[in-house]
């Protein structure tokens, strides 16, 4: 029994469960919007195992395709498959598991969610190939979180009928894009070493910072259009203001010649952000005679 605690512990730790923070709340929030109010038990309940299937599945075929540059990384090279502590063979049957519960859940919500499900698919596990090609990885890895507020709106309503879940996803796309840039900055040695593609590579750590702060300008802009377009009061308001001050504090925590505040900027803050929303807009979705 304590050998598989031990080895779930460690599957959870291999696909850091514990960020699912960073994309649930978006999820839940556009299927709160797509409602206008609270969603049915079974639809908040099937939202709930496809993110977490299709994020398993990501996580899980990331560490498999990256475990020979992980292993190189001093960053990364005591990650659970590199150090051995899962097999490779393993972390094969929890990937094929993990798609089967996201298809399973896709099948269980509407026609609409199951036939783009492979889009999804596509999404969040090429995204692991895409530093090996591109610098522009980032944005790709924001394409693939921003898929989630979107899907749960069509897991709601079973169309795209508004620019209301565009908007929230765009807002994602250039939100991640941007911290996903600053936590590239601690690998910058690495990646030029090793011949990856990532924007710190190409651009260095500096000029790299500012193009965060650009992506994350952008996503306020986008934050800030959601708001009009959705016409949602004052709590809302109150919301794109609280995240603001957060990705102007984010920045503060990380300069050039110091990166030591990463972690602080990159999990403390961001987790915060994707919560803020969700209890912001949401509450106010609940409180609005407004019809997204």
């Amino acid at each position: 029994m304590g050998a598989i605690v031990l080895k779930l512990k460690t599957t959870l730790e291999m696909i850091k469960f514990e960020h699912t923070l960073f994309a649930l709340p978006f999820a839940f929030l556009g299927a709160v919007m797509a409602a206008n109010g609270l969603p049915t038990w079974r639809q908040i309940l099937w939202i709930t195992v496809a993110m977490v299937g299709a994020r398993s599945a990501a996580m899980t075929f990331n560490r498999i395709a990256d475990r020979e540059i992980d292993a190189k990384n001093p960053r990364t090279a005591n990650r659970e498959l590199p150090s051995g502590k899962l097999s490779v063979e393993f972390a094969w049957i929890f990937l094929f598991v993990s798609i089967g519960v996201f298809l399973l859940a896709a099948y269980s919500l509407n026609w609409l969610t199951f036939v783009l499900s492979p889009v999804a698919l596509i999404s969040i596990l090429g995204y692991s190939y895409a530093k090996r090609f591109t610098a522009f990885a980032h944005l790709l890895l924001g394409w693939a979180l921003a898929i989630s507020p979107t899907a749960a709106w069509i897991a709601v309503r079973g169309a795209i009928d508004s620019e209301v879940p565009v908007l929230l996803s765009l807002f994602v796309l250039m939100w991640t894009a941007g911290f996903d840039v600053m936590y590239a900055c601690q690998d910058y040695e690495f990646d030029k070493k090793s011949g990856l593609r990532s924007i710190p590579a190409r651009f260095g750590i500096a000029r790299s910072l500012w193009i965060a702060r650009l992506f994350h300008f952008q996503a306020f802009i986008v934050l800030l259009l959601l708001y009009l377009v959705s016409g949602l009061g004052i709590i809302a308001l109150i919301g794109v203001g609280a995240v603001a001050l957060l990705l102007v504090y984010q920045h503060t925590l990380v300069k050039p010649t110091d990166l030591s505040r990463m972690n602080a900027a990159f999990f403390t803050t961001n987790a915060f952000v994707s919560i803020i929303l969700l209890a912001s807009f949401g509450t106010a979705v609940f409180m609005s005679d407004v019809k997204l």
